[in-house]
C-alpha cells in the first residue's frame, strides 16, 4: 500500500507539477495568440447566441449543452478548490485563477468548436462527439482516440465523481452531522434514476438546477459582501498585491511566497474550469446551435468558463478573505470546509452544504 501510495502521489506531483500545466497553460496562451484574442474581442458575442438558444429536431439546445458542462464544472472546484488554493497559495493565487481563465477561455473555445464539427448523428435524435472523435477523424490516430476515451471514463466515471461525493459528504456532515455513509447512499438513489435516463434526461436536469444552484450561491455570496462591502476594497486590493509578492515583500519571502500563489491558482482554476481537459466537449458536441455553425457553441462554452472561475470563484474567495486572515492561518479545515466556517454564524451556514455540482451526470466520451 505504500509503494502504491508513494506511486500516486509522484505520478500526480509530475502532471500536476509541470506537465498538464505547461500543456494547458500554453495551449491557451497559442490558441489566444492564433485567434487573435477571440474572448476579448467577441466577449459579448456569446450572450447574444445564448439568448437565441433553443431546442432544435435533432440533439439538445445550446443553452442546455451549456448546463450540461456547467455541472461538471461548477461545484467542488468552486467551493473546495478556492479554498485549498487560498489555504496553499494564499490570496494571490486567486489572480492567477482568474488569468487561467482568461486563456482557458480560448482554449475552451477551440475544443468545443472541433466538438461541434466532427459530431455524428447517434440515430436516436441525439449526437455525439467530443475530443475523442476529432482524434479519430480529424488526426486519424484511432489507438490515442480509445486511449483517450478510457482515461476519460475512469477519471469522470470514478476519480472525479468520488471527490464530488467526498465534498458533499464532508459539508453535509459539518453543517447538520450527516453521516458520510448516509449521504452517500442518498446520492446514489437520487443520481442513478438521472443517468439511467439517457442524455436528454441529463440535460433537462441540468438545465433546471445548474443555473438555480448558481445563481443561488451567487446571491448568498453577493449578500454577505454586502453585508460587509466596506471590506470588499482590502480583500481586492490584498489578491493583487499577494499576486506578485508585494505583501510578502517586507518578510523577505517574495520568491516562494509568489511561487505558491501561481502554481496553487494554475492548478485550481483548471481543476475548477476544465478547460483543455476534454470534459466539456462532450457536452458541446450534443448541442442543436442556432445559428447552424461550429463556433456558435465554441462561443457558448467559453461563457461557461467565465461563469465559473471568473464570477463563481470569484464569490467564493471573496467570502473567505472577507472573513480575516486568521482563518487561512488556522489548520483547522483547509477544504471545502474552510467556505462553510467562513459563513459560519451566518443565515447561509449550511448553503454550501448542496452546492457541489452533479458532475456525475456529464455525457459519455464516445
Amino acid at each position: 500500500m505504500e509503494f502504491f501510495n508513494r506511486l500516486v502521489d509522484g505520478g500526480n506531483g509530475l502532471l500536476w507539477g509541470s506537465v498538464l500545466i505547461y500543456l494547458l497553460i500554453g495551449a491557451g496562451l497559442y490558441f489566444t495568440v492564433m485567434t487573435r484574442g477571440i474572448q476579448f474581442r467577441h466577449f459579448g458575442h456569446m450572450f447574444k447566441l445564448l439568448r437565441h438558444s433553443r431546442e432544435g429536431d435533432g440533439g439538445i439546445s445550446s443553452f442546455q449543452a451549456l448546463s450540461t458542462s456547467l455541472a461538471s464544472r461548477v461545484g467542488t472546484g468552486n467551493l473546495a478548490g478556492v479554498a485549498v488554493a487560498l489555504y496553499l497559495g494564499g490570496a494571490g493565487a486567486i489572480f492567477w485563477m482568474w488569468m487561467t481563465a482568461l486563456v482557458g477561455m480560448a482554449t475552451s473555445f477551440v475544443e468545443s468548436t472541433l466538438a461541434q464539427a466532427y459530431k455524428v448523428d447517434h440515430g436516436d435524435q441525439t449526437f455525439r462527439g467530443g475530443p475523442a472523435r476529432y482524434i479519430e477523424r480529424g488526426l486519424g490516430l484511432r489507438w490515442l482516440a480509445v486511449l483517450f476515451s478510457i482515461c476519460l471514463i475512469i477519471a469522470f466515471g470514478l476519480a472525479f465523481n468520488s471527490v464530488q461525493a467526498n465534498s458533499i459528504a464532508q459539508a453535509m456532515q459539518e453543517a447538520f452531522a450527516v453521516p458520510t455513509w448516509a449521504m452517500g447512499l442518498v446520492l446514489v438513489v437520487v443520481v442513478a434514476p438521472i443517468i439511467f435516463g439517457g442524455l436528454k434526461s441529463i440535460a433537462r436536469v441540468a438545465e433546471l438546477v445548474v443555473p438555480l444552484m448558481a445563481l443561488l450561491y451567487l446571491l448568498l455570496a453577493v449578500t454577505v459582501v454586502l453585508l460587509n462591502i466596506g471590506d470588499l476594497p482590502a480583500a481586492l486590493g490584498t489578491i493583487i498585491k499577494s499576486a506578485f509578492g508585494l505583501e510578502q515583500a517586507a518578510g523577505g519571502a517574495v520568491g516562494y511566497a509568489v511561487a505558491q500563489a501561481i502554481m496553487n491558482g494554475i492548478k485550481r482554476g483548471l481543476f475548477s474550469n476544465e478547460a483543455g481537459m476534454g470534459s466539456a466537449p462532450n457536452a458541446a458536441a450534443t448541442a442543436t446551435t442556432h445559428p447552424n455553425h461550429p463556433a456558435a457553441q465554441g462561443f457558448i462554452q467559453m461563457l461557461g468558463v467565465f461563469l465559473d472561475t471568473l464570477v463563481i470563484c470569484t464569490a467564493t474567495a471573496a467570502i473567505i478573505i472577507m472573513a480575516g486572515p486568521e482563518l487561512l492561518a488556522s489548520d483547522e479545515a483547509n477544504g471545502i470546509q474552510l467556505t462553510q466556517i467562513a459563513l459560519s454564524g451566518t443565515w447561509a451556514s449550511g448553503v454550501v452544504s448542496s452546492s457541489p455540482s452533479p458532475s456525475c451526470c456529464s455525457p459519455s466520451p464516445r
